[in-house]
């Protein structure tokens, strides 16, 4: 059993403010989850508690029925994965991944057989007798994942660990920890501030800011489902459009509920033409301002009364054109009040100005 628990953690240096502030999170056991946050959010800082690398201000921690407040990293039943390998460059891979072993006092030929083991699982057999500076950056990556799994510890721990390499090689080594973590099994907690690994790797992600947690929940729940602006914004690429509700309702009519100040919409979910449709929704006329062809997609940012955003479209760029016309869906749109939490209304909260619209919506 390997869940994690925080209970009313904080953390602060000496006094300073707190950089994590009266913290629950629950880690489920066997799951891959990504802590995801911008710089300075308290992702790693959360990690190394954690570990056992920092100690907490106050609060508890929990791995499985222990509170391990008081409980050195050695002896936390966790292994972790740094940034920077830090691997023993006088050391050959095998002797980096046998390291840890003999500090446990495993007999030799045991030794030998789990490194190997390892070795095979990671693709690094036939690497064993070179040292880390021969090695790529992928392959000293994995000599890194290797010694943290020979010891076969109850929690893997990564901390940013695919930052240094280039984008071809993130790509394949996320692929490989997806599968690596099928394979264990094993509770794996991973940092990051790269949305696309929060979203690609793991099966539950955290999102950070300021020490605070803004949502936890799967990923795909938290790109239709965000519980506030935060969340809303960091999660999507291009952001979420976010724009003031005093400046839609020209478009949309009068709003009916005091709370909302601000409306969302993602760029993907807005509909570009040349004419304006007949389909219900939010009508813009918008300026082209700039486009950007990426292949099969392309990405617009236009200018409107209500303000400039972005749109994402999957059709054939609109070329040699400036004025255009977008439709937001109406259940396409999310609504934020003044803190910027998350308004759940029940049907539209505005009244439609568009008559003929609104008929045709009820009909």
């Amino acid at each position: 059993m390997t869940k994690i628990q925080l209970k009313n953690v904080s953390k602060a240096y000496g006094n300073s403010k707190k950089v994590i502030d009266n913290m629950n999170l629950e880690i489920r056991d066997g799951s891959f989850t990504v802590l995801v946050g911008p710089s300075g959010c308290g992702k790693s800082t959360t990690l190394r508690m954690i570990a056992g690398l920092e100690e907490v201000t106050s609060g508890e921690i929990w791995i499985g029925d222990q509170l391990v407040n008081e409980v050195a990293p050695g002896k936390r039943g966790i292994s972790m994965v740094f940034q920077n390998y830090a691997l023993y460059p006088t050391m050959t891979v095998r002797g980096n991944i046998e390291f840890g072993l003999e500090n446990m006092k495993i007999p030799k030929v045991e030794r030998k057989k789990m490194v190997e083991e390892i070795a095979e699982i990671v693709d690094l057999t036939e690497f064993l007798d070179k040292r880390p500076q021969n090695l790529s950056g992928g392959q000293r990556q994995r000599v890194a994942l290797a010694r943290a799994m020979v010891k076969k510890p109850k929690v893997f721990i990564f901390d940013e660990p695919l930052s240094n390499l280039d984008a071809k090689l993130r790509g394949q080594m996320r692929t490989e920890l997806i599968q690596l973590h099928k394979r264990l099994g094993t509770t794996f907690i991973y940092v990051t501030h790269d949305q696309v690994e929060a979203m690609s790797m793991g099966d539950e992600i955290v999102i950070l800011d300021k020490g605070n947690i803004m949502q936890q929940a799967a990923p795909m729940e938290v790109y239709h489902n965000p519980e506030n602006q935060f969340a809303a914004k960091f999660i999507g690429i291009p952001a979420m459009n976010v724009l003031p509700i005093a400046m839609l309702e020209r478009n949309i009519g009068k709003m009916t509920d005091g709370r909302i100040f601000h409306v969302g919409f993602r760029p993907e979910h807005a509909e570009i033409q040349t004419a304006k449709q007949t389909t219900s929704g939010v009508h813009l006329p918008c300026e082209i301002m700039t486009m950007e062809t990426l292949g099969s997609e392309t990405l617009y940012l236009v200018n409107s009364d209500a303000g400039q955003f972005q749109v994402k479209s999957f059709h054939n760029p609109l070329m040699n054109t400036k004025k255009v016309h977008v439709t937001i869906p109406f259940d396409k749109l999310y609504f934020f009040d003044t803190q910027g939490n998350r308004v759940y209304t029940d049907g539209l909260p505005f009244e439609w100005r568009d008559e003929k619209v609104r008929e045709e919506v009820l009909v």
